[in-house]
């Protein structure tokens, strides 16, 4: 395993070492190539893992005592 960082350019739509596109277009810093592959998928992944704890919240809030 290398100690490189990957990055996925979200401009150009391909992985890329730190040497790339600027910081703004870019997903990463990932482990490897393979993974910075993955960075909308991934992306994806924890926003709706995000989306689902915030409807968890908005849940158990409105169980609380509106007087608090």
């Amino acid at each position: 395993m290398s100690d490189q960082q990957w990055f996925y350019c979200l401009k150009h739509g391909t992985v890329e070492p730190p040497e790339g596109c600027r910081a703004a277009d870019r997903l990463g810093p990932y482990p490897d190539r393979e993974t910075a592959a993955r960075a909308l998928e991934i992306a994806h992944e924890r926003t709706a893992a995000a989306d689902e704890s915030d409807r968890e919240w908005d849940e158990r809030g409105s169980d609380r005592d509106p007087g608090r």
